[in-house]
């Protein structure tokens, strides 16, 4: 029974109460007695506090203005030599210069009496110094050429990025009667190519840029050209007329074009006759000249 009372006892509200007093009195004394021994501890609100945070301020000033000093002296450097490496660079094509002059030969058609003494011209005395006795001929000079170059051709003749080898003639004419090819493979029929909506075609393997495409591998991008012309001929009467006439001509191509079975030349015009055979390269496709009048033979007359 005597434990258990001293338990009680132990626990009591009021003993608590006055131990819980008696801690704070001493925290409080405490606290009191810190601030007497250190009475300039405020780092917020007293002079201590507005001291340290000028000298934080200056601090850091005096380091950005040595960081800024730092980087004005590099640049600085950086500067000096970037300055003395070009002044080295100049001082060496100066004396690459000298050395040059030295070495290079004197101009024989300079004004100078030097000059003219060491290419063997007459001194101020009229003295002749030339070891052969001859003035030496001057080579002559090349003259101007103001030929075609071809460059405006290639800028005006240009088609899809391509430039085009053929430049119509100037009686180019799109023709009245409607001629046609008609292409045959062995004993195989081809469809009729129709040639009388303009007045030139280009034949060759670039499809990009040839009216009538020819795929095989022996003929060339820009094979030959079917051209229609205005030509004069002599009637019955012996009056001279004019008529609208088909040619062929070869832009010289690698393995050439045939016209009855016989290599023409290029950059040569040939006139076709009705029933005329072309073949291009070493292609078997035979190209038949025909028209849709075959009796009639004053049609293309003007």
């Amino acid at each position: 029974m005597s434990s258990i009372r001293i338990k009680k006892e132990r626990r009591s509200p009021e003993r608590h109460r006055r131990r819980s007093r008696s801690r704070s009195r001493s925290r409080s004394r405490e606290r009191i007695r810190i601030k007497k021994e250190k009475p300039d501890d405020s780092h917020r609100n007293g002079d201590h506090g507005k001291r340290e945070r000028r000298d934080h301020r200056n601090h850091r000033r005096d380091d950005a203005g040595q960081s800024r000093d730092r980087h004005r002296s590099r640049n600085d450097d950086h500067q000096r030599v970037k300055q003395e490496r070009v002044k080295q660079e100049r001082e060496y094509n100066d004396e690459a210069r000298r050395r040059d002059r030295k070495h290079r030969p004197q101009n024989p058609f300079s004004n100078s009496d030097q000059d003219r003494q060491d290419w063997g011209g007459q001194n101020d005395s009229g003295a002749s110094q030339d070891s052969e006795g001859e003035n030496p001929n001057p080579a002559p000079k090349d003259q101007p050429n103001f030929g075609v170059s071809g460059k405006l051709a290639e800028d005006t003749n240009t088609f899809r990025g391509v430039v085009i080898k053929y430049n119509e003639p100037p009686e180019a004419r799109i023709p009245k009667r409607r001629w046609r090819f008609y292409v045959f493979k062995g004993e195989e029929t081809l469809p009729v190519l129709h040639l009388h909506r303009q007045s030139a075609y280009l034949l060759g393997r670039d499809r990009k840029i040839a009216d009538m495409p020819i795929d095989h591998p022996s003929c060339s991008k820009q094979h030959a050209v079917f051209q229609y012309r205005l030509v004069d001929y002599q009637k019955e009467d012996g009056t001279i007329g004019r008529r609208i006439r088909p040619y062929i001509i070869d832009l010289e191509s690698a393995n050439g074009t045939f016209l009855n079975n016989k290599k023409i030349e290029p950059k040569r015009y040939y006139e076709l006759q009705e029933k005329d055979v072309i073949k291009f390269g070493f292609s078997t496709r035979e190209y038949v000249l025909l028209h849709a009048n075959s009796k009639d033979t004053d049609d293309d007359m003007d």
